[in-house]
């Protein structure tokens, strides 16, 4: 194995600035001198060098054991598997799209796949040829229309602005990605109700042979696992803090425990605040620190008003190292 793992990164495209700020926000940050260069370093990964490529051919590279690991599209790497290519974690949690089966609008008549099985039948029957369908995704496409049983179809592998293929004309249907449904609206299409291929979003990949002949480069990979593990946790707490009154540390402790949105991830930390200024006969004052999740956030500060806390802080929480990672662990179990 070389002496540096490669790590392939989106180098244009929807997927390009978000990965770059995703390594940031993990703690990842890749370093280059320019945007054009094609190489980069990250300064907590020493032993990997960042080569940036289209993300199509990162999937390819890191099948074929050119580059150690890769960022790419979930639908990409479906579309193009691989013996050799092993998916370490399917949910980085941006670049979220769906791939879908869309009509156009005046097909009224079409309202799921089991109506597009009558419509592609009739095009055999009536017209003498078969459903045509426009597609970058041959494969994915293929499969799911033989698990709905349509079978009468000609795939047009297209490029470009596939949404116009019906239409220009060469194409009856499009099977395409969508984020917002926007595009598919703009062009007079509509995804059917059952239609969605597969639901993708930004994944890390690796080669499965090098990781298990090259024990070495598994501490690298464990050190991307921890902090990307950490940083994806970590994005839906705050660390809440608050100043409560009360007759000891385990009468306030006992308070907060009566509401489960208070009990943070392992308990309340609880310490005595040392002021001559706030102390008084009615008890002591404390300062209550909890990890809360994001959506329990403003319940959880409107119970602890309830019970006297004022002063409340929340700060975003960067990371949260559970005990283990657990992506790193299935990436174990996966390589045997």
């Amino acid at each position: 194995m070389a002496e540096r793992l490669i790590l392939a990164l989106p180098s244009k495209g929807a997927i390009a600035e978000p990965t770059e700020n995703f390594l940031k926000d993990c703690g990842l940050k890749v370093n280059r001198l320019n945007p054009r260069q094609y190489t980069g370093t990250i300064g907590m990964l020493p032993d990997i060098e960042v080569l940036y490529q289209r993300v199509t051919d990162i999937v390819y590279k890191v099948a074929d054991g050119t580059a150690t690991f890769g960022i790419s599209g979930l639908d990409v790497v479906y579309e193009h598997p691989h013996d050799d290519l092993i998916v370490i974690h399917n949910a980085l949690g941006y670049g979220h799209c769906s791939l879908v089966v869309a009509v156009p609008e005046a097909w009224v008549d079409v309202e799921n796949m089991g109506d597009l099985a009558e419509i592609a039948l009739d095009f055999r029957e009536n017209k003498g040829r078969n459903l045509r369908i426009a597609t970058k995704y041959t494969g994915l496409t293929r499969q799911f229309l033989h698990r709905h049983q349509i079978h009468h179809f000609t795939l047009v592998n297209a490029e470009g602005s596939i949404e116009a293929a019906p239409t220009i004309g060469y194409a009856d249907i499009i099977v395409d990605l969508t984020q917002t449904g926007t595009t598919l609206r703009e062009n007079h299409l509509k995804q059917i109700e059952d239609g969605t291929v597969i639901e993708a979003q930004s994944c890390l990949i690796g080669n499965r042979r090098i990781l298990k002949q090259h024990p070495a480069a598994l501490p690298t990979v464990r050190v991307m696992c921890e902090y990307i593990d950490a940083a994806l946790t970590a994005r839906n707490f705050y660390q809440l803090t608050v100043d409560v009154r009360g007759e000891s540390a385990e009468a306030v402790t006992a308070l907060i425990a009566q509401n489960p949105l208070t009990r943070g991830l392992l308990g309340p930390t609880v310490a005595p605040i040392y002021s001559t200024h706030r102390g008084d006969s009615n008890g002591t004052w404390y300062t209550v620190t909890i990890g809360i999740g994001q959506k329990n956030l403003l319940p959880a500060i409107e119970y602890l008003r309830l019970i006297g806390g004022t002063n409340a802080t929340a700060l975003p929480v960067r990371y949260i190292f559970m005990e283990q990672s657990e992506t790193y662990q299935k990436l174990l179990e996966m390589l045997g």
